[in-house]
């Protein structure tokens, strides 16, 4: 029997539970052992819930017990879960997380503390819930060459977006829209000014490349300032308003990585992935394009990706996932991007520039750094990346 731990019982731990108890004899037949919920850490009082057996207040438990093989860390932010994440590896458990702010702000010291203890440290629900990306990424694709990373990293601004472009409802009525029906936090800053995204780009681009890219250190643009006339232009000229994460391995080998809302064309997949639904496309040198896409939050879904991690966990218990990544990566600002670019602003279209409806265009290829330059002597009203 191999016996596991919750920390921290929201949503994703409670979710965990649950896919144990409808699943429990199907994973047992998998794992060849039953897999036993021995502790469910949390602040909460539980002593009137199911879990009332299995429920403690103090991490020293769960850091002392020789019989303890896996850590669910379900806490979230990177205080007291980075401590417990810590002390938990450093005691020899393994470790599983849906936490992509502590993945992408520390997943290096702690992929180093796994590694130095011969143990695991497992992230798969850290970017797309449910979606399996991670694994198929370092695992499935390791043939490849990685060239370029692009999605749907949020399904919060996704559904927002949708609303946007599907109902002509202007932002701050979706936004209301999305926390009305759960999708989106009282402070929605996290979603609509693109940090989550933020930090899920970082953790593809760490596993795709093997170094360190920290989510301060790249552009992030959000939703928030969309104007609804731009979503609708964009419709017309046949494409769709996305926000969209994208890394990308240029060819001095430098990286970047940055969150922006993109001009995506209509035939591409991405442009079709609406409401709370994630996708996110990978490009190899071998395999071309491939996208995974599904429900990229919710209980059920992220904990079916935490309890595959609990059983790759215990399935590599010898011979631990050579999982990592260096120093930081030499980096490409924003500005040296090279794209094509959307303009709004009731000016002639400059040389070059494809029109669209209502004074917009799309400019040829031109760096990030030289299309602001050339929005701020139009006196561009919008300066949006377009996809190719």
């Amino acid at each position: 029997m191999a016996n596991f731990a919750i920390m921290g019982f929201g949503t994703v731990g409670s979710g965990v539970a649950e896919v144990l108890r409808l699943n429990g004899g199907s994973i047992a037949e998998k794992l060849g052992e039953s897999l036993n919920l021995k502790y469910i850490l949390d602040v909460r009082d539980l002593s009137a819930t199911p879990y009332a057996g299995v429920a403690v207040k103090d991490f020293s438990v769960l850091e002392n017990d020789p019989d303890l093989d896996v850590v669910v860390e379900s806490i979230g932010g990177a205080r007291v879960a980075l401590e417990f994440t810590r002390r938990a590896l450093l005691a020899g458990k393994h470790v599983v997380t849906s936490n992509k702010e502590l993945v992408a702000a520390h997943g290096r010291e702690l992929l180093a503390i796994a590694r130095e203890k011969n143990v695991n440290y497992l992230f798969e629900a850290s970017v797309g819930g449910g979606i399996p990306v991670l694994r198929p990424l370092f695992q499935c694709l390791a043939g490849n060459r990685i060239e370029e990373i692009v999605g749907i990293l949020n399904g919060t601004t996704n559904y927002i977006l949708t609303r946007m472009v599907k109902g002509g409802v202007p932002f701050d009525e979706a936004l209301k829209e999305a926390q009305a029906r759960g999708y989106a936090e009282q402070n929605p800053a996290a979603d609509v000014e693109g940090l989550d995204a933020g930090r899920k780009i970082c953790i593809l681009s760490d596993l795709a490349w093997g170094k360190e890219v920290l989510p301060e250190k790249i552009s992030v643009q959000g939703i928030s300032g969309l104007d609804l006339k731009d979503v609708a232009i964009a419709s017309a000229a046949g494409y769709r308003v996305k926000l969209l994460g994208r890394a990308v391995k240029l060819s001095d080998g430098r990286q970047a990585a940055y969150v922006a809302p993109h001009l995506v064309p209509a035939d591409c997949p991405v442009a079709a992935v609406d409401d709370v639904f994630n996708a996110i496309m990978i490009r190899g040198n071998a395999v071309g394009d491939v996208m995974f896409y599904g429900r990229g939050a919710g209980d059920l879904p992220t904990a079916s990706a935490v309890m595959g991690d609990i059983l790759d966990a215990l399935q590599h218990r010898e011979k631990r996932r050579n999982l990592g990544w260096s120093e930081s990566a030499p980096l490409a600002g924003f500005d040296e991007l090279t794209m094509r670019w959307y303009l709004r602003g009731g000016f002639p279209a400059p040389a070059g520039c494809a029109e669209l409806s209502d004074g917009a265009v799309i400019t040829g290829a031109m760096t990030a750094k030289e299309a602001g330059a050339l929005a701020e002597r139009l006196g561009a009203a919008a300066l949006l990346p377009v996809l190719q």
